[in-house]
């Protein structure tokens, strides 16, 4: 009888905490699309004002290259929704959207500069560069496989297992350990990222490739970027916490009802 109400009063905590997690996951998920809006505003503001140097994105990407010695760094153009602005230790290349490419804005001149002053940090061996490079798939691919992986548990109990739960929870576990592994993974980005943003913005500076108001300009970007960036590990988080809530209560409902 006690371990029967101990179970109820379980079953009624985690649904209380899953409603909670549930309103905090709405409110930072809103707060995130207004970041997301205002990101958009001042990103459409920005790439309407012709930078100083009359540089495109590629040509300042180039040029931050060569000035470090980087020759051999490629400047492409990409249109995938997957990698998009972004430097590739991999295939030694910056990827620059097309879109952006060949513009010569203000947005365009600190896509280009921050996106080839992370080929700098990847030479200089910056340790939280070489983390990132080391465990980049495992940031990118993480989080997608943790369905798979139970969808894989449960077709394996349906068919293999008699149903008994085992490979769901398995693989659904192991699937929580990628998604857990991604969002420590992906603060780490964010601190690389922030990084070649100091970078550009030194270097901008220091090349006075920029004037103070573009300068300014580009400061808000890039901070629009980071808030953006930290809303989306925390919603992730709290994301994670929602599924693992949601299998708790499973777990408890299984449990009471033998």
């Amino acid at each position: 009888m006690e371990m029967l109400n101990f179970e109820m009063t379980l079953g009624a905590g985690l649904e209380i905490a899953l409603m909670i997690v549930g309103a905090l996951i709405a409110l930072i998920g809103l707060v995130s699309l207004g970041v997301s809006v205002w990101l958009g505003i001042k990103y459409y503001k920005f790439n309407r004002k012709e930078n100083s140097v009359h540089m495109t994105a590629e040509q300042v990407a180039r040029k931050v290259l060569d000035d470090n010695d980087l020759e051999h760094i490629k400047v492409k153009a990409t249109g995938s929704v997957l990698f998009g602005n972004s430097y590739s230790h991999y295939f030694k290349k910056v990827r620059i959207r097309r879109m952006t490419r060949h513009q010569t804005s203000v947005t365009a001149l600190g896509m280009g500069a921050q996106k080839a002053c992370l080929a700098v940090l990847d030479k200089e061996n910056d340790p939280d560069m070489k983390k990132q490079v080391r465990l980049y798939p495992m940031i990118t691919f993480g989080p997608l496989a943790f369905i798979p992986l139970i969808l894989v548990g449960a077709v394996l109990d349906y068919f293999v297992f008699n149903n008994n739960g085992v490979c769901t929870y398995v693989l659904g576990t192991l699937g929580l350990l990628f998604y857990v592994y991604a969002i420590v993974l992906s603060v780490l980005t964010l601190k690389t990222e922030k990084k070649a943003q100091e970078r550009a913005y030194v270097y901008l500076q220091e090349k006075r490739m920029a004037t103070e108001e573009e300068l300014a300009d580009l400061k808000e970007l890039f901070h629009l970027y980071n808030i953006q960036y930290i809303n989306d590990i925390i919603l992730a988080c709290l994301e994670l916490l929602y599924t693992i809530l949601q299998i708790a209560i499973e777990l408890n409902k299984n449990s009471s009802s033998n």
